[in-house]
C-alpha cells in the first residue's frame, strides 16, 4: 500500500475493536455507524426466520469486511456473530464515499471483496439446492479447510475449530440428526475426525472428490 494511502486510512480507521465469542457486533434490521475488517478470529453472517430458525450465509475469517451492506443500504440484511473472539478493525461509514473518491484503487479493493463474497455465495447457494447432504457437508468442511489455511488460521495437522454440529447444520439447511448422520459418514471413511467442536480434515483430496469441488482460485485478494 502506498505511503498516502496508508496515510489515509489511518484517518478512515476509527481503531480496533474486540469482540467476544457469541457476540452478535452487527444486528438484522439496525443501522451501525462502522464497518470491520476482521483481522483475527471467526464470525459468521445468518438470517433468522420470526420463529427462530436460522440460516447461516457465510462464515467471517481475517481479511473479511462486514458492514458494507449496511453502509450503502442503510440498514443490516443479515447479522454477524463472533463464533471465536475477534479483533476487528473500524471504519466510519460515512467516510465510505470519501474513500472511493479520493482513493480510487482501494475503492477497487473494497469492490472486489464485495465481488468476491457474492461469488462465495453463488457457490454456497449451488451447494445447498443442488449438492447431496454428503457432497454438502464435504463441500463446507473442504472450504473452511482451505480458507482458513489461506489466511494463516491453521497449520496442517490442526483442527477447524469452534464449530458445533449446531453451526453446520444452519449452513447446509439439514436437521441436527441429519447432519449428525451425515457427518459420521465422513469420519467413518477416515476423512474427517469429529470431535466436541473441532473437525480435523484427515484427507484433503478425498474431501473435495465427495464434494465435486475444485477448490478456491489461487488469487491474491488484498487487504484492507
Amino acid at each position: 500500500m502506498a505511503a498516502d494511502e496508508t496515510a489515509f486510512m489511518k484517518d478512515f480507521k476509527r481503531g480496533e475493536l474486540q469482540v467476544q465469542a457469541t457476540s452478535t457486533f452487527l444486528v438484522e434490521g439496525n443501522n451501525s455507524p462502522h464497518m470491520y475488517t476482521v483481522l483475527s478470529g471467526w464470525g459468521f453472517r445468518y438470517k433468522t426466520l420470526e420463529d427462530g430458525r436460522r440460516q447461516i450465509l457465510n462464515f467471517v475469517l481475517p481479511g473479511d469486511l462486514v458492514g458494507l451492506q449496511g453502509t450503502l443500504l442503510a440498514e443490516m440484511q443479515h447479522s454477524v456473530e463472533a463464533l471465536s473472539d475477534m479483533m476487528l478493525c473500524v471504519f466510519e461509514r460515512n467516510s465510505l464515499y470519501l474513500l472511493f473518491k479520493n482513493r480510487p484503487s482501494l475503492g477497487f479493493d473494497v469492490t472486489w471483496l464485495a465481488a468476491k463474497e457474492e461469488q462465495i455465495l453463488d457457490e454456497h447457494l449451488l451447494s445447498v439446492g443442488r449438492r447431496s447432504a454428503l457432497e454438502r457437508a464435504a463441500y463446507l468442511i473442504s472450504f473452511l479447510n482451505q480458507r482458513a489455511h489461506r489466511v494463516g488460521h491453521l497449520k496442517e495437522g490442526q483442527p477447524l475449530a469452534p464449530f458445533t454440529q449446531n453451526h453446520i447444520a444452519d449452513t447446509l439447511g439439514l436437521s441436527l440428526v441429519h447432519t449428525n448422520k451425515t457427518l459420521k459418514k465422513l469420519q467413518d471413511k477416515g476423512i474427517i475426525e469429529w470431535s466436541g467442536k473441532t473437525c480435523l480434515v484427515k484427507d484433503t483430496k478425498r474431501l473435495m472428490d465427495v464434494a465435486n469441488w475444485d477448490g478456491i482460485a489461487d488469487i491474491q485478494r488484498p487487504f484492507i
